[in-house]
Formats: structure tokens, sequence, C-alpha cells
């Protein structure tokens, strides 16, 4: 694959024409400051450059708003579209231009995987898919939504639920074996054949091809019933009504049990919302909407943008999606999909017939969704903020840092983003710190920013957690490490009951006494819920890194006890607590462990059960 290369140009018709080539790539119009405006995809560079300075007809106010400012143009050839495609979205992700659609989604939705090269795999819940050679079930539309599948496959069908790939060996069966809920191969000789006879069951199961699954657990059933198994019988009857049961919940919208994404646009002046409609086996799963606000913007422009950036990282592309929008560019962008999914994918906007009827499903559920928008939006509230913090530029792109520790001990700092308003997860951070001993939260403070503005592409705005003193401290850092154009700051502090305040405190640079909004304030809303956000980070990683240090601490408080019989006691039981509940026989049986050893874990049981309180 060739290297593409960018070039830098004046906008001017004259050098676009002599200058730059008929070539498929990317173009990136700047301002002033060097910030990225707009970036587009164009199969013939110079066609696309020149028509926005030759258009036939009028231009969209949107298009005049960003040509008047422009300073800057940089192009980048690729060899062909559909790598155009891909740094298009690349681009558009790294600089969110002021003028381009940005899906800001950064989640990974999450999917079921069973490892069939496992001789005893189990079913669990991932975020990744990967070409591994596991088979995939997804993606679901919500969290809750793969949940309650995995409890349905866990209530009819007898797959291990104990963690890891590999079965360890127990010597005694856990509860689910008891209730009749596993077959328990980590305690019993299970056959592989037998065991692969359940993994293909529940594949059936998640494939939706429930009627084949009915009638191999029917003949099963009938096969028990010959051979006077009338316990085996019982169980497969109880798995019948079950599969029946779930089946009968699955609203079947495609007769012809299809995977299939279905977009419905709708539009009220500058605000678009959009309705993704997700059919896996025929039957509707689930469904996700996204909202934005483009002035002077198109619907085929935001319905073309969506697809580009929603599709170009998914894990899972199907064959078919059907959109309310017809697309200039459908072929191309399908062509691309098809390359990125390694099958054929086609999209189109349906005429007639059932795709029409479900195309018409989506639009209505959108417009539905148009209608309940609040009076004030994303947009206005962070003009609102602009105002309340007198900045000179709008806070596009905000940044929030705090600090947690216990005493100074297992110190943390977290940042979290917010772009026009909403969570921009892929700009979470989190630090260890690791330059400031002891209980300093102005020391750890500085250090945390000092890593941020090193790591590059800096916000509009960052919020600090804190009081005056924060603020000067981060201030101070700022002022050392960025001499031109540095983000704006601004500190939020809790109100001080004592002094009967009742309203958050905002301090700025410059400025004595701090700034108290109303308390009906839109932009305090905001900075309340960014400041609640990165609290709610930097505790949950604090946590997470208390919970490491100590994880597995009380085995190794058993004195004789050393990493290596502590492994062996980990591998043969659950986890520590089970290996305290042991007795002195079940202890000592185990291979490496001994007497001695066992009489030690049973002593320091009852020592810890003799000092706790009654």
């Amino acid at each position: 694959m060739m290297e593409p290369y960018s070039a830098q140009f004046s906008i001017d018709q004259e050098g676009i024409s002599r200058l730059i080539p008929e070539e498929p790539g990317v173009y990136l119009f700047s301002d002033e400051k060097g910030r990225v405006l707009y970036v587009g995809k164009a199969k013939s560079l110079k066609k696309r450059l020149l028509s926005y300075l030759r258009p036939h007809g009028s231009p969209s106010p949107k298009t005049t708003l960003m040509l008047s400012r422009a300073k800057g143009l940089d192009t980048i050839i690729t060899s062909s579209e559909k790598e155009a495609f891909l740094l298009e979205s690349n681009l558009i992700k790294k600089h969110l231009p002021r003028y381009n659609v940005v899906l800001r989604d950064d989640k990974r939705y999450p999917c079921l995987v069973l490892d069939i090269k496992n001789p005893f795999p189990r079913l669990r819940v991932t975020r990744k898919m990967k070409k591994d050679g596991r088979i995939y079930f997804g993606p679901f539309s919500s969290a809750m939504a793969v949940r309650e599948t995995l409890r349905a496959v866990d209530r009819i069908f007898l797959l291990r639920k104990c963690k890891g790939d590999a079965v360890k060996r127990r010597l005694r069966p856990c509860i689910n074996y008891q209730i009749g809920r596993c077959l328990g191969p980590c305690s019993h000789e299970i056959g592989s054949e037998i065991y692969k006879e359940v993994v293909e069951k529940v594949r059936l199961f998640l494939e939706g091809k429930n009627n084949e699954l009915l009638k191999r657990l029917q003949s099963e059933m009938a096969g028990a019933s010959e051979d006077l198994d009338f316990e085996k019988a019982a169980r497969l009857r109880d798995q019948i009504n079950a599969v029946r049961k779930t089946a009968e919940k699955q609203n079947v919208t495609s007769p012809r049990m299809l995977d299939l994404d279905i977009v419905g646009l709708a539009s009220e002046g500058a605000l678009f919302q959009l309705v993704i409609l997700f059919v896996r086996k025929g039957a509707l799963t689930g469904s996700r909407n996204y909202r934005w606000r483009s002035q002077g913007g198109s619907e085929e422009e935001v319905m073309e943008s969506f697809l580009k950036q929603y599709y170009e990282g998914s894990p899972f592309i199907p064959p078919e999606i059907l959109v309310s929008i017809k697309l200039e560019e459908a072929g191309s962008i399908a062509s691309w999909f098809s390359d990125l999914a390694e099958k054929r994918i086609n999209i189109r906007q349906p005429k007639r017939g059932e795709g029409k009827r479900l195309v018409s499903i989506a639009v209505a559920n959108a417009r539905s969704l148009l209608r309940s928008v609040p009076e004030e939006t994303e947009q206005d509230i962070i003009s609102d903020l602009q105002e309340l913090l007198r900045l000179s530029a709008r806070p596009g792109i905000i940044e929030a840092v705090d600090i947690s520790s216990l005493s100074g001990r297992e110190a943390v700092g977290a940042i979290v983003a917010f772009s026009e308003g909403k969570p921009l997860v892929s700009r979470y951070r989190s630090y260890k710190i690791r330059e400031t001993e002891g209980p300093d939260d102005y020391g750890m403070m500085a250090e945390v920013i000092r890593r941020r503005i090193k790591e590059g592409d800096l916000p509009d705005l960052i919020i600090v957690d804190g009081g005056r003193g924060h603020l000067e401290t981060v201030s101070r850092v700022v002022k050392d490490l960025i001499q031109e154009s540095p983000p704006a700051l601004a500190a939020i502090a809790k109100p001080d009951p004592s002094r009967g305040e009742e309203i958050e405190k905002i301090y700025v640079p410059g400025r004595r006494n701090p700034i108290t909004p109303g308390r009906d304030s839109t932009a305090l809303k905001l900075l309340i819920r960014i400041r609640d956000e990165v609290h709610r980070r930097a505790i949950s990683f604090h946590r997470q890194v208390r919970g490491k240090k100590f994880k597995g601490s009380e085995l190794d408080l058993i004195e004789g006890l050393g990493p290596k019989r502590r492994n062996i006691l980990l591998s043969a039981f659950r986890d520590a607590s089970s290996v305290l509940e042991a007795g002195e026989e079940e202890l000592a049986s185990i291979a490496g462990i001994g007497i001695e050893t066992a009489r030690r874990i049973c002593l320091y049981r009852r020592a810890k059960s003799d000092a706790s309180p009654e």
C-alpha cells in the first residue's frame, strides 16, 4: 500500500487548479490558529476542492460559514478511495472538527463468546470481537440484553459457569452442579463428546435456530423415554418448555431470518435525530439513538457521516443496511464496508415491501424522539458556560481533573473529557501518582497536569475539582509549560454549610472572589455533572489500585505458608475464603500441603474467629 502524504496550500482557485492532483485523498480546512475546521474525503481532490470555490448553485450556509473562517488547507493523497474513507474517519475522531458531524460514541457493545477449540468451553461476555476461531454472538444493544440472554442460557443448558479458560480440578463440585445447572467437569469425568453436544445446543439457541433445536431435544426426549430413563426425559422436557417460552418473547421482524440494521433519520431545523434498529436472525434485538445539532447541514451529510464513523470500528457489520435517505456514495461506502467485514455488504434505501416498512418504523421512532427534545440543547449550555466563565473562545472540549488517595497512600489522579456537553470516553485517563509523596493534594494535582500536558492534544477548558489553591497550582504548571494558546482554567468547589453557603463556587484565574451562579444555572449543572464524573472515576480507580495491592493478603498472614503452597491451595479451591472454610482433613489430603500446614491454617482461622467481636 502506498504511504499517504500531505501538503499545505492556500485557499485560492488558481493554486488548487495548478497544484492539487486528481487523486483520491482527504482534505482538511483549518482556521488562523491551525485548528481543524472540517475534514472531507474525495475521489478527486482537485474536483472536490474546486467545487467549494466554484459551486453549482448556492452553497449551504454551513459551507459558507466554514469557508469564511478557513485560512489554511491541507491535503493527504491516498492510494485508493477506500483508504481515504478510513483516513477521513480517523482524522475526524482525532480533531473533532467543528463543521463535521462527529459521532461521539466510544462504547464497545457487549457480545457472547464460545471458544469451540476448548474441550469444555464456557459462555462469557466480552466487548472485543476478534478473528481467533471463537464463535461470537451479538453484538447486543445493551448490557442488560446480554445479561438476560446469558441468564437464559445458564438456566436452560448445562454449560460450566466457573471462571477461566481451563477447567481446574476440584475436590467437591460447585453449587451449580448440585442444583442441576452444570455437568461438573471440574470434579467428574465428563467425556468431551457429551459436553460438545451441550455446546452445539447452545449455539443453535443463540443463532436463533429454535426449530432445529426443539426437534433435536424432542428426539432425545423420545429416546430417553424408550430407554425408561424418565429422569433424563423430564429434564429434556423442561428444556423444551424453556426454549419455547424464550422463543415466544422474541419479536420476529423479518420472516427471512436475516441480520440487518435499519437506520432512520428525522430533522427539524439544525437538529437531527437518528435511530438504528438491530435485527438479528429475523428478530428485533434492540435499538440505539443519536442526536446532533448541525447548523446548515443536510440529512444526507448526517446519514453518510454516521454510517462511516459507526461501522468503521464496528466488530460486526450486517450483510444489509437499510437507510431512510438516498446516498450518492452508498456504493462506495458499501464496497469499503465489504473489505472491512470480508463479506458482501449492501446499503440501500428500500422503495417498497418489508424493507420500506422497517425503515418507516425507524423514522417514526426518530421523529418521536425529536419531539421530546428539551428546549435548551447542549449547544446552548456550552454558550452559557462560555458567558459564565467569560471565556474568549467557545469551550467545545472540556476536561476535568481530580485526585484520590488514602492519607497520601495509593494516590491516583483521573481526567474525564466532555465534548459539546457529552462524555467523550476515548479521552478519559487514569494516573498513578509517582513523584509526589505523602498527603500533598497540590503536588499530586500538579503532577497529573504536567503529565497530561506532555501528552498533547489539550482541551479548550480544564476544570479542577477543588478551590482557589488547587486552581493556582494548576495555573502555575500551565504557565510554565505552555507559552502559546493555553487552555482556559476554572475550579469548582463545594459549598461550605458552616458559612451558610448553598451553591457551588466557581474560581477563575485573575478574579479574587468566586463566581456564584444561580441555583437554576444550566452552565453550573454541567460543571457539577463533569465534577461528579471525574470524582467518580478517581475514586473507582483508587479502589481498583487498593484492591490489587491487598488481593490475597489474608493467606500471606498465615505463618509457614509460602507462595508455592498458597498457589496449590488456590488451585484446589475457589479463593482464599474457601481455603479458610475447609476442614483440617480436607486440607491435609491435598498433595503438597500435609497435616502440619493444614493445622496452621486451622489455627489461624480459630485465632481470627476468637479475635472477632460478637
